[in-house]
């Protein structure tokens, strides 16, 4: 009897533990998306054709920087390439 009821606490610890997990990898990836986006359009809408700059470069080191670090990424190679870094 102890034992089933152990059983089911741990088994509601475990699906509580996987909820939190499930929750915060869904922020990330939405957050990564959102990044991404950003930069997709801020080529699409050529806003650094007005400053007489090129486009930023949709290469695989941009991606990776919005995959990982979402809008904040996607803002710091906005404020790198108008610097003249990237």
């Amino acid at each position: 009897m102890i034992d089933t009821i152990i059983l089911i606490l741990l088994g509601l610890i475990i699906l509580v533990i996987l909820w939190k997990l499930v929750k915060n990898v869904m922020n990330l990836v939405i957050n990564s998306i959102m990044g991404l986006i950003i930069l997709i359009a801020v080529n699409f809408l050529h806003l650094f054709g007005l400053l007489g700059k090129t486009d930023i470069p949709i290469n695989i080191i941009s991606v990776i920087v919005c995959a990982l670090a979402g809008i904040p990424g996607a803002i710091l190679l906005i404020l790198l390439h108008l610097v003249g870094l990237y």
